[in-house]
């Protein structure tokens, strides 16, 4: 019995008090910079000027906040250890006095793939979280979340990770909330037809855009390029962020300012998207530039440097806002920042014109509107001015550029957002790695993970000007072949055996599959009914605790060995005999089978739970629909590229 849904359904919403409690678990909005809108404004530019760095190091606002948050995750760690029992281990004993680098420095990685991902990697999240209800007993394995350094996410996982901070970090049941004056996550509406914002009929739909079109426009006039990412990241805001507070200006960097986050009470996050040329429209991920967002700074490890978010908007020039021109704040809007990792989504926007759904009068003012941005709009985020321009032309390939073009994070294939996280400067030992990917294509067993996500970024490391460190991974018909991709599986434990610098992080690799529920819903689902939305949740909640536990009843055991992994190997400490009975079972070994697999056609672990909705099915055949209008468009705009 999975004691937290059951109060989930029942509405008994209660925290569990912690060590590491977050305080209080009511929605406060995350802090505003200001009162103004989602325009960008000048402002007069600090005494110590922004500037760029380059990316060597970590920048100084993060070696400090380090400090903080290390006190707080060696509490948590202590606490979590304790309770996942790993027999032989005393964690009091081993971790003595204050030797911080004996201490595990662990991560959450949650990939993209739409509302697939949000869903299931909230599920992940509500099971790492120990103020959910319920996740601290037995064959649970809350606190990862408390103990974990870092929380990155890209495309669908962006916005869970934004929904998030956005939201003063609640518990993913306040987000599930159907109650109250502004009560979030409501997507059982499509996304073309908003909130209900007071009016009637195709009223709302109407007022709704409106609002939306009328937020992009202030950017226009504040002299900015826009493009239909601005639009799709404003529609997003409306279900991610109470609706009586998301016309105001809501920037990303304002995370710095929250006092959970300064106080290292919470995981530092990270958001990543892409890099693509103007006229680009393939992605490789040994060369494309991956670029992260942070609540500082937004730049990219990849020979670029890092410029200070606050400030992105300004006319940088060589590194620097020149003497004569002020400084810009509110470019970095969270829906602009997630808008960004999730970019991919624009067709939906294109699509809307070619539906019978959307209402005429929304069509008229959406195609009014995408007329002024123009056919280069269509797919990217423009990130002008460009803050790095004239920025180290021997080694940043956008230097030459005025605009920066930023597109979905997923497109280079790189599905789950490892790549800040993989950096050695970051010393991360574990990554708990959420995969929502929509890789498999056979009949019956479509929108499943292969591995592609992991063989993406593996491939990306084996390049050593790269700079990153990841474990050896197989072929994607080994994932297949050998059930790698329906169940958790470790990679990399034993850093002496491998070919890899021993600085790779040990990869808990925790892909979707059916538990209680096919949760492999089209990436392009736009609209999902209470139940089918809570099921997902509780399907990605029962795929990262297998099960409750029931599935195997040392799983959270064998977490806590995966944990504790590098630090063993650095103190040259045996692994307990737990947990080599633990790596026997998860660990991929090294076997490889490459031979073309069996279609994959996937059944739950536990008894199903069926939907009362009828709109679930009708949800899922509309977005079939979306879907292939999604592929045309994408097949038109490549053949005219060519």
């Amino acid at each position: 019995m999975n004691f937290w849904l059951a109060a989930l359904y029942l509405g008994s919403i209660v925290g569990v008090a912690t060590a590491s409690e977050w305080g209080n678990n009511n929605i406060t909005i995350q802090k505003r910079d200001s009162s103004f809108g989602y325009a960008p404004t000048t402002v007069e530019c600090p005494s110590d000027r922004p500037s760029l760095r380059d990316s060597l190091a970590l920048s100084s606002q993060e070696r400090a906040w380090l400090k903080k948050r290390r006190t707080n995750t060696m509490a948590a760690t202590r606490n979590l250890l304790a309770r996942l029992k790993i027999a032989g281990f005393d964690s009091d004993s081993y971790f003595r006095g204050d030797g911080q680098s004996d201490f595990p420095n662990i991560a959450v990685a949650v990939s993209g793939g739409g509302y697939r991902a949000l869903l299931n990697g909230a599920g992940a999240i509500a099971a790492f979280d120990n103020r959910t209800k319920g996740s601290i007993g037995g064959g649970q394995i809350g606190g990862i979340l408390q103990s974990a350094t870092y929380f990155s996410g890209l495309s669908g996982g962006g916005w869970l990770v934004s929904s998030l901070y956005g939201n003063d970090f609640p518990t993913i049941e306040e987000l599930l909330k159907t109650e109250g004056p502004a009560p979030l996550w409501q997507f059982n509406s499509p996304l073309w037809e908003g909130p209900d914002l007071g009016f009637t009929g195709t009223s709302n739909g109407e007022k709704y855009f409106s609002q939306i079109i009328g937020q992009v426009q202030s950017k226009i006039d504040a002299g900015f390029n826009t493009s239909i990412t601005d639009i799709w990241g404003r529609a997003l805001a409306y279900q991610l962020f109470d609706t009586s507070t998301v016309n105001k200006s809501h920037t990303f960097s304002s995370i710095q300012d929250n006092s959970k986050f300064t106080s290292g009470t919470l995981p530092m996050p990270i958001l990543v998207a892409d890099s693509r040329d103007e006229g680009k429209i393939y992605l490789h991920p040994t060369n494309t530039t991956n670029y992260e967002f942070n609540p500082w700074e937004m730049g990219s490890f990849d020979n670029i440097g890092f410029a200070p978010l606050r400030f992105v908007g300004s006319n940088f020039s060589a590194g620097k806002i020149p003497s004569s021109e002020q400084c810009v704040k509110g470019y970095d809007q969270f829906s602009f920042v997630y808008g960004t990792s999730s970019s991919l989504f624009n067709q939906i926007i294109l699509q809307m014109d070619n539906s019978d759904m959307v209402p005429d009068i929304v069509k008229g003012l959406l195609t009014n509107f995408l007329k002024q941005l123009g056919n280069a709009s269509n797919d990217i985020a423009d990130w002008s001015p460009n803050p790095f321009h004239g920025w180290k032309p021997e080694t940043n390939p956008s230097a030459h550029s005025k605009r920066l073009t930023l597109v979905d994070g997923g497109e280079d294939l790189q599905n789950i957002p490892f790549t800040p996280l993989i950096r050695p400067i970051r010393h991360v030992d574990v990554i708990f790695a959420v995969d929502s990917s929509a890789d498999t294509l056979d009949k019956g067993g479509m929108n499943w993970p292969n591995g592609t996500a992991m063989v993406a970024t593996y491939e990306r490391s084996l390049a050593q000007e790269n700079g990153t460190t990841f474990p050896p991974v197989p072929d994607v018909n080994t994932f297949l072949n050998l059930g790698l991709n329906s169940r958790p599986t470790m990679f990399g434990c034993d850093a002496h055996n491998l070919s890899f610098k021993s600085t790779a992080p040990l990869v808990v690799y925790l892909p979707n599959a059916p538990y209680v529920y096919n949760s492999n819903v089209s990436t392009f689902t736009m609209q999902y009914p209470t139940d089918q939305r809570n099921t997902i949740v509780q399907n990605g909640y029962n795929v990262v605790t297998m099960g409750n536990g029931t599935v195997d009843s040392e799983w959270p055991t064998c977490i806590g060995c995966a944990i504790m992994a590098r630090s063993w190997n650095r103190t040259g400490t045996a692994l307990p005999d737990v947990c080599n009975t633990c790596f026997d079972r998860y660990c991929w070994n090294g076997t490889v089978d490459s031979n073309k697999p069996a279609p994959y056609q996937p059944t739950t672990r536990l008894s199903a739970i069926k939907l009362q909705s009828a709109a679930a099915h009708a949800g899922s055949a509309a977005s079939i629909s979306m879907f292939y209008g999604v592929i045309m468009v994408i097949v038109l705009m490549m053949a005219s590229a060519a």
